[in-house]
């Protein structure tokens, strides 16, 4: 199956460039919770309300772009915008959808990693910051159940998971050869022969990874680079690829900043890659924010270009689906073991109370996450005004 940018089976635009920025800006604005709020926002635009997709071309649409690397939703946005306003349209609507999240991000930033920011800003952040363990078990619990189910090899697919998580928990920043190395395994397994190639792909990554060991815009670059060419699994699986470079070895942030981070990817609207915009403000100020989100999100505008008029061969390739069976539980395992460090990043007794409150409201009440980051960022506030350190 083959896709036309620009419309209905005769390929004509249904959509101008005002109604995608308008519309694409609208769910860029509202889009808090993250890729099931975003994927469920278009669907209602552009199949419930608009008609510009089918059911079919939607579903088959969402199934392509789990397939790349990168921030699912985000891409999934891009081509939405593609198949109703052509190569513009993508590129509108796909900036509409990031930078209303991306300004607002930014601007927190600026209160957040402010040398001296107020108490209650950062009672704020130690209480949302707390609950971002927990937030991290929730993002990698609900991947599991049709992870596992379109998994043929459970016992693969478990010694997959087993190593992203702790790679996740130990060896934060080299993560990325991790799902690789699964994704590679798979493919040589499913596809005897193809093996060889799918290991000679991995090489650049280490390549670039000792290039970009003096720091500076380079390292800032090429931590952009791992989040948005390199990540499979959803947004939450960019946390534990940029905790060891932005505390540990670069020491752009401290483990409390970082947590911070990742709260304000998550109560912000948009997509939650926007987190690597605090990490590189945090490295160059805004002008690395900037830097570090043009890098994360160029790959998904570059693969919806290239290859979304393929998005129906490439959900039938067998080559990437045996890939993404290696990588994707790679990915899962990851997020889930991020928690480990994150909450080892906790000093305060009140915090781990916040964090198991998370958990329970999260996992156990099925809480929204947004609500849950919320609600620990006022207790946060409200533990501090107390004298709580």
């Amino acid at each position: 199956m083959t896709y036309e940018a620009g419309g209905g089976s005769g390929g004509e635009p249904t959509a101008s460039l005002r109604d995608v920025v308008v519309q694409w800006g609208r769910i860029g604005c509202t889009g808090f919770g993250g890729p099931p709020t975003h994927i469920a926002l278009l669907r209602k635009l552009c199949v419930e309300r608009r008609g510009w997709l089918s059911a079919e071309e939607f579903e088959d649409a969402v199934a392509a772009c789990n397939l790349l690397p990168g921030p699912a939703s985000t891409q999934l946005a891009i081509f939405c915008a593609w198949r109703v306003a052509g190569p513009a349209g993508a590129i509108v609507g796909g900036a509409a959808f990031i930078v209303p999240g991306l300004v607002l991000i930014l601007g927190l930033a600026a209160i957040f990693l402010a040398a001296s920011p107020p108490l209650w800003v950062l009672g704020a952040g130690a209480g949302a910051g707390a609950a971002v363990a927990a937030v991290a078990v929730h993002a990698g619990a609900a991947l599991v159940p049709a992870s596992w189910a379109r998994t043929p090899a459970h016992v693969r697919w478990s010694m997959y998971a087993i190593a992203g998580g702790a790679a996740a928990a130990t060896v934060g920043p080299w993560l990325v050869v991790v799902l690789l190395g699964c994704g590679a395994v798979e493919l040589a397994l499913e596809s005897p022969g193809r093996g060889n190639a799918a290991r000679a792909h991995s090489w650049p990554v280490f390549v670039v990874a000792v290039a970009s060991s003096t720091g500076g815009l380079l390292a800032l670059a090429w931590v952009a680079f791992k989040v948005g060419a390199l990540s499979y699994g959803g947004g939450f699986v960019i946390i534990p690829l940029m905790q060891a470079d932005a505390v540990h070895h670069y020491h752009w942030m401290t483990n409390a900043q970082f947590l911070d981070a990742v709260a304000l990817g998550q109560v912000t609207p948009g997509p939650v890659v926007h987190t690597v915009a605090v990490v590189g403000y945090a490295a160059a100020g805004v002008g690395g924010g900037l830097l570090a989100a043009a890098i994360a999100f160029a790959p998904s505008f570059a693969f919806i270009l290239a290859g979304a008029s393929r998005f129906g061969s490439l959900r039938a390739n067998g080559s990437a689906r045996a890939f993404l069976q290696g990588a994707g539980p790679a990915a899962i395992g990851a997020i889930i073991g991020v928690a480990i460090p994150l909450a080892l990043a906790l000093h305060e007794v009140w915090q781990f109370a916040v964090l198991a409150g998370a958990a329970v409201a999260l996992l156990l009440l099925r809480r929204g996450v947004v609500v849950t980051l919320l609600v620990a960022g006022i207790v946060g506030v409200v533990a501090v005004e107390l004298g709580a350190p």
